[in-house]
């Protein structure tokens, strides 16, 4: 079989039973890498932390793999202002969390006949949001609705290691202040206790 030492230099092609002798001796594993190559591959590595360091790997991996969601916000052609900034401030909160927008716009009544009032609506909340996210589907008419997705520039991954690390700022910062709350009231007790033996 054909050897390669624990930090993937080649010794050679040995027998088996040299190459068993040599694991023992450094006190490592002999694993089959390549066991349909002609001769064998094996190597000598210890097992259990290439095991662990497979599965922290895959670990970090699935963490920063992204699940982008489709949020889905409804308006009305009638949308009042501080409806409008509600929704839009909604739709700022999920493209900073890196999820994607779609807006859904249902004409009801006499507006079926001006579809051009929705296009501007949703043009001017995508430019109210350009500044975070892209149009990805431009306003599209399907019978009374009209819709408009909008996809954020940051990835997913990236809002959630800004989210994590403001959590841990946050914890410090709390942290710090009963810290030095304990502080003080450790103080008072102290004033208190000086007080009652004078």
């Amino acid at each position: 079989m054909r050897l390669v030492g624990p930090s993937g230099e080649q010794v050679g092609v040995v027998r088996v039973e040299d190459a068993l002798r040599l694991a023992q001796e450094a006190d490592l594993d002999l694993v089959e890498v390549a066991p349909n190559s002609e001769p064998p591959v094996a190597k000598l590595m210890d097992y259990g932390k290439f095991k662990y360091e497979a599965a922290q790997k895959a670990r970090e991996a699935r963490r920063n793999q992204s699940n982008t969601v489709i949020k889905s916000i409804r308006i009305g052609l009638k949308i009042d202002e501080n409806d409008y900034n509600t929704k839009k401030h909604q739709a700022e909160r999920f493209l900073n969390g890196g999820d994607k927008v779609k807006f859904d716009l249902r004409f009801k009544g006499r507006e079926q006949s001006r579809p051009e009032m929705g296009v501007k609506l949703l043009e001017g909340l995508a430019e109210e949001l350009s500044e975070i996210s892209t149009v990805e589907a431009k306003p599209r008419a399907e019978g009374r609705n009209m819709s408009m997705v909008l996809a954020p520039i940051r990835k997913k991954s990236e809002a959630r290691s800004d989210q994590r690390r403001r959590r841990a700022e946050e914890r410090q910062s709390r942290k710090a202040r009963e810290a030095e709350r304990a502080a003080r009231n450790q103080e008072r007790v102290a004033a208190r206790e000086a007080e009652k033996e004078s």
